[in-house]
Formats: C-alpha cells, sequence, structure tokens
C-alpha cells in the first residue's frame, strides 16, 4: 500500500510518498512547499490571515501530489510553530474548511519520539545508547535511550525561527543580543543536561535541516552527495561559524556554503542552538542523520498499524477527514 506524511513546519510544508510491504517504507517520491511561516506571524506566534493561506495553498498542493501518487492513506501534521500559535484552533478550522484536511499536531514529546525511532532505524542498534538533538522552527527535540522508545524524550522552545523572532531582531544582530540569546539557551539547556545519565559507549546524532545546512558550512559534503555519505559536524568548527555568521547580515548569510536564502535570517540561531547543545552536552561532534520525524512517522504506521490507522486522511474518495 502507498501511504503519504505530511509534515508542516515554519519554512516548508514537505511531502514524502512511500510504499509498505514487508514491515520497510521505501519512498518513491518527496516534495516541499514553501510556507516562510516565520516571515508573517505575529511576534506573540499567531497565524495572521496571510499565513493561514500559506498553509492552505502548502497543504491543497500536497493532497494533489498525493493523489497524483496513489497514495491511500495521508498523515498530516503541524509542528511546533502551528501547535504553540494562540489561534490554533480557528486557523486549523479554516485549513479544514478550505482544504478538507484537519492537520494533526504532535506534542513536542511525540516529536521527538518518532524522530528518535527514525534515527534508531537508521543508525541500527550497533550505535548503542543514542542521544538525539534535533533544531526546528518554532522547537527543539532532545531524546536519548538504549531502545527504539527513548527513555528520555524533552521539546524545548528554542526553535531557530523563533529565536530570531522573539531574542535576535536586527541585521545583523548586536553583539549583546548574542550574548543574552548564549545565556538564554544555557538556562533553557541547563536542566535537560543536568538531568542526562549517560553510558558509555554512546552515539550522539543530530537530525533536521538546520544541522545539515551548519554541517555544510563546516566542511561536511553537501546534501546533493546523496543521504549514505557520512556527515558529522565538529563543535570547534560550529564556534568558528558562530562568529562568522554573528558578524554578517542575512543576505551574507545565504552566500555561504550550506545556507539557504529562506534560512539564512534565523542560521545565526540555529547555529547558538547546536552550539549550547554541543558543548553542554560535552559532545566533541555529533553525526548527521538523514532521517527524521516524517520517517518516524512512516515506521510508526508499518510497525503500529492498528494504532495509527485512524489518524490518516483517506485518499481512495473526494478528501474528508478520518
Amino acid at each position: 500500500m502507498r501511504i503519504g506524511v505530511l509534515d508542516v513546519g515554519s519554512n516548508t510544508a514537505q511531502l514524502v510518498v512511500a510504499d509498505i510491504g514487508d514491515g520497510v517504507p521505501l519512498p518513491v517520491h518527496a516534495t516541499k512547499e514553501a510556507v516562510r511561516l516565520a516571515e508573517v506571524i505575529g511576534r506573540d506566534g499567531a497565524l495572521c490571515r496571510e499565513a493561514i493561506d500559506r498553509l492552505v495553498k502548502a497543504v491543497a498542493a500536497a493532497v494533489a501530489q498525493a493523489r497524483r501518487w496513489e497514495v491511500r492513506e495521508l498523515y498530516a501534521y503541524a509542528t511546533a510553530v502551528v501547535r504553540d500559535a494562540p489561534n490554533r484552533d480557528a486557523a486549523l478550522a479554516e485549513i479544514e474548511a478550505r482544504t478538507g484536511v484537519r492537520l494533526g499536531t504532535l506534542s513536542g514529546t511525540e516529536e521527538a519520539e518518532l524522530t528518535f525511532l527514525a534515527v534508531r532505524r537508521w543508525m541500527g542498534w550497533r550505535a548503542g545508547p543514542l542521544l538525539l538533538l534535533d533544531i526546528g522552527g518554532g522547537s527543539a527535540e532532545i531524546a536519548y535511550g538504549h531502545d527504539l522508545a527513548p527513555s528520555f524524550a524533552v521539546s524545548l522552545p528554542v526553535g531557530a525561527a523563533r529565536i530570531t523572532r522573539e531574542r535576535l531582531r536586527g541585521d545583523p544582530p548586536r553583539s549583546a543580543k548574542v550574548d543574552k540569546v548564549r545565556r538564554y539557551l544555557r538556562r533553557e539547556l541547563g536542566e535537560v543536561a543536568s538531568r542526562m545519565h549517560w553510558d558509555a559507549p554512546r552515539s550522539a546524532v543530530a537530525t533536521s535541516r538546520t544541522f545539515q545546512q551548519l554541517a555544510q558550512l563546516c566542511g561536511a559534503p553537501p546534501l546533493r552527495r546523496g543521504p549514505f555519505v557520512p556527515r558529522v559536524l565538529r563543535r570547534d568548527e560550529l564556534a568558528r561559524q558562530v562568529g562568522r555568521l554573528s558578524a554578517l547580515t542575512a543576505a551574507k548569510r545565504a552566500r555561504l556554503p550550506g545556507i539557504s536564502a529562506p534560512r539564512a535570517r534565523q542560521s545565526l540561531a540555529g547555529a547558538l542552538v547546536a552550539h549550547t547543545m554541543l558543548d553542554m552536552f560535552g559532545l566533541d561532534e555529533v553525526t548527521i542523520c538523514p532521517w527524521a520525524l516524517r520517517e518516524g512517522i512512516l515506521l510508526r504506521r508499518v510497525e503500529s498499524a492498528d494504532s495509527w490507522s485512524g489518524r490518516a486522511l483517506s485518499l481512495t474518495a473526494p478528501a474528508e477527514t478520518a
């Protein structure tokens, strides 16, 4: 059977289509639609008219693609930028009325658990005790464990777009603001760092487009080389790049290796969050994993079909919520 997962974040709405057969989801198509919600949402995180219109357009385009690829079940979710919006319920109702799709909203802990599942499957059991780091637009997820499910998972409101919007205004921001953000991040991550109980040997793995772009900025192979090329992000090189990013405007950051124009403005915040994570967890480097939330949802669907089948939109008939 062919299934699809639509993941709506602060920058893009990404659809992955996969065939599921003998317990393994095989991706056959992927597409994304720019939404760039960070450009238009209010300082309080509310979804304005422009933001809702962008979401409607992206969801409608994803459904059309899913139908074209003969998807039977579509799992559609929005992450922190929608989940945390003060007008979330009204926005989701309007999107549903205009597209026929009721976007689900995963909790931050669910995001962390599903992403951990994807990373564990990608890395395999030889990775041993596994630490996951994930930086999104609205939140960052941290999870740790020995099994398929983490023994510890948390979501913190320190996503790259949120930090930029709330704490790093200015292009480039003043150095005093950057220092203030560093202190804020250390406070936010301090409790998590103190609760972590590490085993040895262990594997530290990072996922998300933020980490992928930072890794390329720091010298890792570009994404066009494919998902099987090993990539790492080293703390010492990231520290140098934080200083570089903090001195540049968004337009100049977009000319750097790995930094895309839509994410250039939030790239400094992403680098600050990433470096603080590595520093506080005592990590010299992290391995970059290409699988993340979407793949975790696909795997959960394959491995726990009974508990997930009711959360899908059926595309065997005209669009209607399940």
